[in-house]
């Protein structure tokens, strides 16, 4: 049977107490962590997808001045090659570009294409049920008649 200064002297004792606070506190801290590690991520492939896209337009543009006028599905091509290699380094099973041609033609004179480019990012918060979806980037091209 425990005497009640021994219950006293064990109820004062707190030397195990920074190891329980530390056990739950720190999955709280290591899921910050990793979630700003997975936002600075999307971040950058984001950031690479506007970078694609503003090569794609530029491609565009340099191809159809000098009388090459490329079709959609060669834009298409050539902006998932144009991310896999540096500075954007994208994984080709995940990059998706898609190009059309506008309904609605906004400006008389010019062509007017849209480019989806889209990305399925990878998930470092798999383990905690927090998938990530696409990241998609849209922008339009305006190519000017001759």
């Amino acid at each position: 049977m425990i005497s009640k200064s021994m219950f006293l002297r064990i109820r004062r004792d707190e030397s195990g107490a920074m190891i329980v606070e530390f056990a739950l506190l720190a999955p709280i801290f290591l899921l910050l962590l990793v979630g700003v590690l997975q936002v600075g991520m999307a971040m950058q492939n984001y950031n690479a997808l506007r970078g694609v896209s503003a090569d794609v337009a530029r491609y565009a543009m340099v191809q159809y001045q000098t009388g090459n006028e490329l079709s959609n599905s060669q834009l298409e091509t050539w902006a998932e090659n144009q991310s896999l290699g540096a500075p954007y380094l994208l994984d080709q099973n995940r990059i998706n570009a898609t190009i059309t041609t506008a309904s609605t033609q906004r400006v008389t004179g010019a062509t007017e294409l849209q480019v989806v480019m889209s990305y399925q990012l990878d998930s470092f918060l798999g383990f905690a049920g927090i998938e990530f979806p696409f990241v998609t980037y849209t922008r339009p091209i305006f190519l000017m008649d001759n």
